[in-house]
């Protein structure tokens, strides 16, 4: 959780929505939010992978978060969103139902996530946000894809 913190004892978040919970992801690691453009899919791509888009001449990989994290899918709407994001040393772009807000939240506010928040394994996740009545689920995108899926990824493209 260290790499939350700053120095002004908050961070900046960009919060969407994943069917009813709400996520919060790093404003740092977010370059922008696109409206859902229909990937071209790539063979052999991990099913959570909906295809590649070409974004400004760079060919970028995108990711259904609700296939990963296996949950219950449903259509994509006006409001679904790819927010694309900086994931290790790879960009990526990732479909989201909705993209809320952005906020900033001290980190006083974030705890350790407890073993069953959600539906999302522990392992994705940094940490949860309380603000005011509402919890955030805090999301560690370096760990939504492994250095395997990374590389094959990369190797597809």
């Amino acid at each position: 959780m260290s790499e939350l913190r700053v120095d002004s004892g908050e961070i900046q978040l960009v919060v969407f929505k994943l069917g009813t919970e709400e996520y919060g992801v790093p404003i740092t690691q977010v370059q922008e939010i696109n409206r859902l453009i229909t990937p071209t899919k790539i063979p052999q791509a991990p099913s959570f992978v909906e295809g590649i888009i070409n974004l400004r001449g760079n060919i970028i990989p995108i990711i259904d978060l609700k296939k990963r994290f296996g949950l219950a899918l449903e259509e994509y709407t006006a409001n679904t969103r790819i927010i694309v994001v900086n994931v290790g040393k790879h960009t990526v772009g990732i479909i989201v139902d909705a993209v809320t807000e952005v906020l900033r939240l001290a980190t006083v506010s974030i705890e350790p996530p407890p073993p069953m928040i959600s539906s999302i394994a522990v392992d994705y996740l940094k940490g949860v946000g309380k603000v005011g009545e509402r919890l955030l689920i805090l999301l560690d995108l370096d760990k939504i894809l492994t250095e395997r899926e990374q590389a094959q990824l990369a190797g597809a493209l």
